[in-house]
């Protein structure tokens, strides 16, 4: 019975440890938030951190996952507060919504390992495919969230949209 942490809890799935760890999430934890997309990890709709690191659920098995720290996007913040999802909320980011907390997990992590990421630095990052085209957003999105956090996050309050460009 593969035992993990997931967004801060232990838990243990009575599952075969080769079940894709995006359906232990979904149909065993009841944590939707983590999409289906691809099922090859192409699509990133799945990520979620283990240990840490942007990984695409559907291309680890629960029996990978054992004894690491999963968090999802319901783990991120409880109440939308992570400036991800701020700066995704201001910048206009989240359209039909498929992509989104693949994204959102994705940037997470980046911030987390650099605090100040150049534009290079997120095209690398957030490679995720949005069927609504959101990408010109996701540059503004990232470091909005990188000021967020230098400004204290998570109480920090959103930062003034910028200025519209052509």
């Amino acid at each position: 019975m593969p035992s993990l942490t997931v967004n801060g809890h232990p838990l243990a799935f009575h599952m075969d440890p080769q079940t894709p760890l995006l359906w232990a999430l979904r149909e065993a934890a009841n944590l939707t938030g983590t999409k289906y997309g691809c099922g090859a990890g192409d699509c990133r709709a799945c990520l979620v951190l283990v240990d840490g690191q942007a990984v695409p659920s559907c291309q680890m098995s629960l029996g990978e996952a054992e004894g690491r720290a999963v968090t999802t996007i319901e783990g991120l913040s409880h109440d939308w507060s992570h400036p991800m999802q701020q700066a995704m909320l201001a910048e206009g980011a989240i359209q039909c919504g498929f992509c989104t907390p693949g994204l959102v997990m994705a940037g997470a992590a980046l911030l987390a390992a650099n605090a100040n990421p150049t534009d290079d630095d997120i095209k690398a990052a957030l490679t995720g495919l949005c069927r609504c085209g959101v990408y010109p957003r996701l540059l503004r999105v990232v470091h909005r969230a990188a000021a967020m956090r230098g400004q204290g996050h998570p109480s920090s309050p959103p930062l003034p949209a910028p200025p519209a460009s052509g």
